[in-house]
């Protein structure tokens, strides 16, 4: 992207987008509604983002949820359960929602497909909001007003809960052509569901040789995941008797999680199949000549899954609210309210809010029912008190019958060094079928209650 493309998209994100994309073709328009219809033919597109949505009038104040994952999911449904007086509209550009939650288990074929995927359209209509399948462009805190490529939305109240992305930089590959090769040919497997169905093929098709898997350093999605995925591959080669050797390439100095459940797995169960290489720093990867570069090593390999170190969604930076400070360009929000410091209408929740909180599924859906009643509260003039998020997380590590080991815990605020800990953590490390089956139960749940009940 070059720079007068960089500037234009950020006087686009920041200004409202309107006058500026009538000056990009060639006529000036100014950012009222009306004004698509002064468009010129030539740039049809322009009429469509310009014009307003194609979305029910609003009944109440209108809350716009962007971002339909497991934060914003829940945001849209208690925000009506409760105030009924709202009028929520949740924007994500899928069609449809997969979970990325248990989605190892279904790499290691424990659950199908279905369990995983539900639809956007259940969801709004079991708890009576709106869905608007569309991409977000930006939008304007002045006019409170979201663009998308199918129009504009204007709202009460905004949530930004939308995402992560990789930051392939972090591990020497800044060429964008580069990075989406890397990204399409060894996909990390936690933005997409492509990426999922691509990593199931290559662990069925794998016939042997180097598997090399990476754990991020930073704060990423599910701490756990990394580890859990290692093992759940193993267990497919070790099933499909696979002669392979499993890098499990480390960007931290240990074991971030669970470290003597995972690392009496690795060599009880997977012993020979995973090597568990900690501290490893990766500063290039070859794509074409499939080689892993570290602060020291080199390593070849026939197939990979590549998770690089995550940064919050660009849109959070794009539009000028990401803390200068956070290494993942993470929104500068009031840690107790989750709005942004300098504007109590926007909201930003789920893996781009600043609180070094859990990136995990049921993190997210606990934060979002609380930022849902501040919200709600902040619209009849009152406030709620503080509440920590929990967090639940089961890993599993062994397949035929399922084992697991989980997690839950609480945060903590010290108000001396001004940081968030944790509180009350219960920790089992030992992995069993009883963990194995209530990582589904929980999954299930947690399914039921987004889009269901």
């Amino acid at each position: 992207m070059t720079e007068q493309e960089k500037l234009s998209r950020r006087r686009f994100l920041q200004a409202g987008g309107a006058v500026l994309a009538g000056n990009a073709a060639g006529v000036a328009v100014p950012a009222d509604s009306e004004a698509s219809d002064s468009l010129p033919q030539t740039a049809p597109a322009l009429h469509k983002l310009l014009r307003r949505a194609a979305v029910p009038t609003a009944r109440g104040a209108r809350v716009v949820v962007v971002g339909g994952g497991w934060s914003g999911l829940t945001l849209a449904k208690y925000l009506r359960r409760f105030n009924p007086a709202f009028d929520v509209i949740l924007i994500d550009k899928q069609s449809a929602f997969v979970s990325f939650p248990v989605s190892n288990a279904w790499l290691a074929d424990q659950v199908d497909l279905d369990f995983l995927s539900h639809s956007f359209f259940d969801a709004a209509n079991n708890h009576d909001y709106h869905f608007m399948q569309a991409t977000v462009l930006g939008f304007d805190r002045d006019s409170r007003r979201v663009y998308t490529e199918a129009g504009y939305v204007d709202y009460d109240y905004l949530v930004l809960a939308p995402g992560i992305e990789y930051d392939y930089p972090r591990i020497g590959v800044e060429d964008s052509e580069a990075q989406n090769l890397l990204f399409h040919r060894y996909p990390g497997g936690y933005v997409t569901s492509s990426e999922l169905l691509t990593i199931k093929h290559k662990i069925q098709r794998f016939r042997g040789g180097t598997f090399v898997l990476t754990v991020p350093s930073g704060e990423y999605r599910c701490t756990a995941a990394p580890y859990e995925r290692a093992c759940m591959v193993a267990a497919v080669f070790k099933r499909q008797r696979v002669r392979a050797r499993i890098l499990l390439l480390d960007m931290n100095s240990g074991i971030k999680i669970k470290q003597a459940g995972f690392a009496r797995a690795f060599e009880q169960l997977y012993g020979d199949y995973i090597e568990y290489l900690p501290s490893s720093l990766i500063s290039n990867v070859d794509i074409e000549g499939r080689r892993i570069e570290t602060e020291f090593d080199e390593y070849d390999f026939d197939d990979a899954i590549i998770y690089p170190p995550v940064r919050t969604s660009s849109l959070i930076e794009e539009a000028g609210l990401a803390d200068p400070q956070s290494p993942q360009k993470a929104a500068k929000t009031d840690p107790f309210r989750y709005h942004l410091v300098d504007d109590e209408r926007v909201y930003v929740t789920g893996d781009s809010r600043s609180q070094p909180f859990s990136k995990g599924g049921h993190t997210a859906h606990s934060e979002a029912q609380y930022v849902a009643e501040v919200i709600a509260a902040h619209a009849l003039g009152h406030e709620v008190q503080w509440r920590s998020p929990q967090t639940m997380c089961f890993s599993a590590v062994d397949i035929e019958p399922l084992r697991a080991m989980s997690i839950i815990t609480y945060y903590k605020y010290n108000q001396q060094s001004g940081l968030f800990a944790f509180d009350r953590t219960h920790l089992i490390e030992k992995w069993d079928t009883q963990g194995g089956q209530a990582s589904l139960a929980w999954a299930e749940g947690m399914y039921r209650d987004m889009f269901y009940v």
